[in-house]
């Protein structure tokens, strides 16, 4: 019904931060992702997931071009089923996609930190 707007209000929120982010960082070594950077990725993949599902339920007729533009929000009882769906799987799929983001921050940051140990350990062995 209507659960890709939350993960769509998200997006916009972490789209707005993404730019106020970028505009105050500095510029970091080379190597390393700035923050702005790795917000990027939530942003793609709450907007593209929310676009998916807006057309999906385009698709099914439950998003439609007229005013209140979602079918349910015309009947009270409807709109209180809608609600329910945005707060449960809405919030669902937005944590979701949330937690695999910071997931695959944890693991670049990692990855980053390797890069120059790796780096040292290649150019010692060179000299040997």
């Amino acid at each position: 019904m209507a659960c890709f707007l939350v993960p769509a209000a998200e997006a916009v929120i972490t789209t707005v931060a993404e730019k106020v982010i970028k505009h105050g960082e500095k510029k970091e070594e080379t190597g390393k992702l700035r923050f702005s950077d790795k917000l990027k990725w939530l942003n793609g993949m709450l907007w593209g997931g929310s676009g998916l599902l807006a057309f999906e339920h385009i698709w099914h007729g439950e998003v439609v071009p007229y005013f209140p533009f979602l079918t349910n929000a015309s009947d009270p009882d409807d709109r209180a089923e809608m609600l329910h769906e945005m707060m449960t799987s809405g919030v669902e799929m937005a944590a979701l996609v949330t937690l695999v983001w910071v997931g695959m921050v944890i693991i670049s940051s990692r990855l980053e930190k390797r890069i120059p140990a790796l780096k040292e350990k290649t150019a010692e062995e060179g000299q040997l």
